[in-house]
């Protein structure tokens, strides 16, 4: 039963997840820098968001390799299923035409996006391919902090994504600011807790 819940809730979460980026990209307001570029790209190149998405994490996924990192299911899941999510929502959603409802959708991206975290993370199957590199170069580099891989990282996307036509504008800022009150909210409350040592077989509990 724990496992089915596990599975549930990567998938509702990544499909939230992609569907919170749809939101954020049709206010027009701003993206998270990931975002920036992956939309920058698609300008570029004309290939739909969503696919930029998956195509991105392919080479980020490769990163892993040197870095000593093992993708669970949940990553490759994560490759796969938010960008397709992402484009399903672009199809479907109506763009933002005045200030309120931009700001609503802009509001109920960043929203959504840290409870679709809190899901898929709170899952325990596997960190996404961009998490995992921050956290695979920390684990190698350990005099680095997160804080400063993480922001180096996401610079480097936001500055190259900009450069391409990527949005950046208040809802990046909005973003940076909310984004971790809201995991740090939602996570605690939505992580599948380990099954207690008394609840294992006794053949694994005697190990």
């Amino acid at each position: 039963m724990n496992m089915f819940r596990r599975v549930v809730q990567l998938f509702v979460g990544l499909v939230l997840y992609g569907v919170s980026m749809a939101l954020m990209i049709e206010s027009g307001l701003g993206l998270n820098p990931w975002d920036v570029f992956h939309q920058g790209v698609s300008e570029v190149t004309g290939i739909s968001f969503g696919v930029v998405v998956l195509l991105t994490g392919i080479p980020v996924l490769l990163l892993w390799i040197p870095l000593r990192q093992k993708p669970g299911v949940g990553t490759v899941a994560n490759l796969v299923v938010v960008g397709f999510a992402a484009d399903a929502a672009l199809r479907l959603l109506p763009p933002g035409e005045s200030l309120p409802a931009r700001i609503g959708l802009l509001a109920g991206g960043i929203l959504l996006n840290g409870f679709a975290t809190g899901l898929y993370i709170g899952s325990r199957m596997g960190p996404g391919p961009r998490d995992g590199l921050m956290t695979g170069i920390v684990g190698r580099f350990p005099r680095l902090s997160i804080r400063v891989v993480r922001t180096g990282i996401e610079l480097f996307v936001l500055g190259v994504g900009w450069m391409l036509g990527g949005t950046f504008g208040v809802g990046t800022i909005v973003y940076a600011v909310a984004i971790g009150p809201l995991v740090h909210l939602f996570l605690p409350r939505l992580t599948v807790p380990a099954p207690a040592r008394s609840d294992l077989p006794d053949t694994f509990a005697s190990r």
